[in-house]
């Protein structure tokens, strides 16, 4: 199938300073996306991310997560907000929530993650420490659409770096961020622009020149 982006909206949720949330904007911004970023939703009120947003005329908007006794309640509030823009993407950025089967069917082939590090390897937290643990000599960022299979949709794209001898978890973290902020705006603009077919587990990203007008 061909995913979808025809509203040309996009709603990214973080948790805080979302860093990739500002490289989306960014590049949105300098490259003149046939989109733009409606808002930016954040389960946590203190999102030092959500100053950024405003500052850029986006807006922002809180579901806090502590209000909700149970995730399924949260995420029907979250998907109530995201709806009031008619989305054509909905962009997880340093999102820290688990979401529930019901919420990312709803927006299946919508909905687009970024990872750190080379998915299938290292799901879950702490992946930079975890790799460090697992000696290997390669790590890196993995850009994915979300599934209900936890840190495993099809991968859109990813980016490697290696593993230096002396290298500590912050040191690590820090190269692998630079990449996510390089793959995750092109990943998120291919959404947008409908150019991703995904085959089973896999994604063919088409090149722009081949989108029709």
């Amino acid at each position: 199938m061909q995913t979808q982006g025809s509203e040309n909206k996009i709603v990214i949720l973080i948790s805080g300073q979302g860093s990739n949330m500002q490289a989306i904007v960014h590049a949105c911004e300098r490259e003149h996306w046939p989109a733009r970023v409606a808002a930016v939703v954040s389960n946590r009120p203190d999102a030092a991310g959500l100053a950024y947003a405003a500052g850029h005329g986006i807006a922002t908007a809180v579901v806090d997560h502590t209000a909700y006794s149970c995730r399924e309640d949260f995420d029907a509030a979250l998907a109530a907000r995201i709806d009031q823009y008619s989305p054509g993407a909905i962009v997880l950025a340093g999102f820290m929530r688990v979401l529930t089967p019901a919420f990312v069917q709803r927006y299946a082939g919508r909905l687009i993650n970024i990872h750190p590090s080379l998915l299938p390897a290292f799901p879950g937290l702490r992946t930079h420490q975890r790799a460090l643990d697992a000696g290997v000599k390669w790590h890196g960022a993995t850009a994915h659409l979300v599934t209900n299979d936890l840190d495993h949709g099809p991968i859109v794209a990813q980016a490697v770096v290696p593993v230096h001898d002396d290298d500590t978890e912050a040191m690590l973290a820090e190269r692998v961020l630079e990449q996510e902020h390089r793959i995750y705006p092109a990943a998120v603009r291919a959404l947008v622009e409908g150019r991703l077919q995904v085959r089973g587990l896999r994604v063919f990203v088409r090149p722009m020149q081949e989108v029709s007008a």
